[in-house]
């Protein structure tokens, strides 16, 4: 049993929020994909009562009852232990979101890329797009175009890492060929659909693209021409599923990089949520949205 200190607020918590979102096949249900809290009580043997811990994905908030409440019982094998160098509320300002922004990056880098490559991240003023861009900064990357139609976003950006702050239609050539000029190293990409249809034809030789959304669609466009022709890697990335031993070094990762202090943050109460469901399903929400379910101050 776990005493939930924050939770925060994503995509796909506005999708399990809402009548036809498509997340949610069963109900009753409470959302919330996220939670950080203490063990109040345990029957697995690696959790004492008291032990800071963290929950992402697993089903959480869409299979089985989520963070937006003060208590949830849960299987031991979906806990992490807190590392030592996070908060529970720095946790939460991560969230599903960070941990699939560094899962994204990690994914990149063995496909090769480095510290000089041009990497483009859509949906960048989001919680993976805008995460990803501290995370790619912290590393090094000097060369990371984000892709926003949010013009209130583009200081913010640049200030959080992003060389260029561009709108795709600023950054897109009026017509998509099936082959385009060569000017992309990789990409990080939520969004999908029509977007991702654009972004093959201009990725360099050997390039790839780290796939983990799908708020633009969930169809795809495409030829293989720049699968064949030019050696792309369109990789898939999922944070729900991802093995235990994995998710621990991902956290540690994430509490090493300390980046949480760059994101930009709004913490709001359980009242707020219906509110902030409907400004993320309006493309209005920026950043990260972390929820204070306990009595945090």
């Amino acid at each position: 049993m776990i005493k939930i200190a924050y939770s925060d607020v994503n995509y796909k918590d506005a999708l399990a929020s809402s009548e036809f979102g498509g997340v949610v096949r069963s109900y009753p249900m409470i959302p919330g994909i996220d939670l950080s809290g203490t063990v109040l009580e345990s029957l697995d043997e690696r959790f004492k009562v008291g032990d800071a811990v963290v929950l992402t994905g697993f089903g959480l908030g869409v299979s089985h009852p989520g963070g937006y409440s003060q208590y949830q019982k849960v299987p031991g094998d979906w806990l992490i232990p807190l590392p030592k160098n996070l908060t529970l509320r720095q946790a939460m300002i991560l969230g599903t979101a960070g941990f699939t922004a560094l899962l994204c990056v990690n994914t990149l880098i063995r496909q090769g890329m480095n510290l000089k490559d041009k990497v483009v991240v859509t949906g960048a003023s989001g919680g993976v797009g805008s995460t990803a861009i501290a995370i790619l900064h912290k590393l090094g990357f000097t060369s990371i175009i984000a892709l926003s139609r949010k013009k209130l976003s583009i200081k913010w950006l640049k200030k959080l890492g992003a060389s260029e702050v561009l709108a795709p239609s600023e950054f897109f050539p009026e017509k998509t060929k099936p082959l385009g000029k060569q000017q992309i190293d990789y990409v990080i990409d939520t969004v999908g659909g029509e977007l991702l249809s654009q972004l093959l034809p201009l990725i360099v030789y050997d390039g790839a693209v780290a796939l983990c959304g799908n708020a633009g669609g969930i169809k795809l466009a495409t030829t293989v021409l720049p699968f064949i022709l030019r050696n792309v890697q369109l990789i898939g990335v999922d944070s729900v599923n991802v093995p235990y031993e994995k998710r621990i070094l991902i956290w540690q990762q994430l509490a090493d990089l300390s980046i949480t202090d760059e994101l930009l943050v709004k913490e709001i109460t359980f009242e707020q949520l219906p509110e902030t469901v409907q400004q993320l399903l309006a493309g209005k929400h920026q950043g990260r949205t972390l929820v204070n379910v306990g009595e945090n101050k």
